[in-house]
C-alpha cells in the first residue's frame, strides 16, 4: 500500500522550490512512501514578473484545487509576505471552498515549510497564520517539533525554520538555503512521510 504525499508550494526566487526539492528526498526515503512536487498557479503577469526580475518557473506540474484530495499528507510551501502567506498560496487555497464544503481533506496529515527575507520577518507567524487554512478544512497539522535535534540550537550560525517546519533565509535574494536549513528540509520531509504512511495504515 503506497502513501502518497504532495509537496504543494509557490516560488518566486526559487528559495522555497529548493527546500520543497529537499523535502521530496527526505518524503521519499521511506519505504512505501512516493512523493510527488506540485506548483501552485502564478497570479502576476509575465511582464511583472520579468520587470520583479523573478526566473523562470521550475518543471513541476500545476496542481489545481481538486486534485489535492487525491494525497494522503500535504506539505504545503510558500514565500512570505509581511509575515503570512504569500498571494499566490492564498488565492490557491481560496480557491478550495468545493473541498472545504463536503470536508474532503478532513483527516489528511499536512506540514508547512517557507521563505522569509529576515529572521523577525515571518518564521514564526508565516506559518502560525497558515494553520487556520489546516483547521477550516479539517487537517491534522504536524509540526516537526524540535525533532531535528541539536542544530535547532545551534546559535552560530543564522538559519531558518523552527518547530512548525523548515525555513530558509533569503535575505535579499541572494542568499539560498544553506546546508542546514536543507538538512532539515530533508529531516521534515522524511518525518512528515513517517507519521503519513502511520496514519494511512491505521484507517
Amino acid at each position: 500500500m503506497v502513501t502518497e504525499i504532495y509537496i504543494v508550494y509557490y516560488s518566486m526566487y526559487g528559495h522555497v522550490e529548493k527546500l520543497a526539492e529537499e523535502i521530496q528526498k527526505g518524503a521519499s526515503s521511506v519505504e512505501g512512501v512516493e512523493a510527488k512536487l506540485w506548483q501552485v498557479p502564478e497570479t502576476l503577469p509575465e511582464e511583472v514578473l520579468a520587470k520583479m526580475g523573478a526566473p523562470p518557473k521550475g518543471n513541476a506540474p500545476i496542481i489545481t484545487p481538486k486534485e489535492l484530495a487525491e494525497a494522503d499528507g500535504l506539505l504545503f510551501g510558500f514565500p512570505t509576505r509581511f509575515g503570512m502567506m504569500a498571494a499566490q498560496f492564498k488565492a490557491f487555497l481560496d480557491a478550495t471552498g468545493g473541498l472545504w464544503r463536503a470536508q474532503q481533506l478532513a483527516s489528511k496529515p499536512a506540514g508547512i515549510f517557507y521563505s522569509t527575507g529576515t529572521q523577525g520577518g515571518g518564521q514564526e507567524t508565516t506559518p502560525l497564520t497558515a494553520i487556520t487554512q489546516l483547521v477550516h478544512h479539517g487537517m491534522i497539522f504536524v509540526p516537526i517539533g524540535y525533532t531535528f535535534g541539536a542544530k535547532m540550537f545551534d546559535m552560530g550560525k543564522i538559519k531558518g525554520g523552527s518547530p512548525y517546519g523548515a525555513g530558509t533565509l533569503a535575505g535579499d535574494g541572494s542568499r539560498y538555503p544553506s546546508e542546514v536549513e536543507l538538512e532539515q528540509a530533508f529531516h521534515q520531509g522524511k518525518y512528515f512521510a513517517g507519521i503519513a504512511r502511520k496514519l494511512k495504515g491505521s484507517s
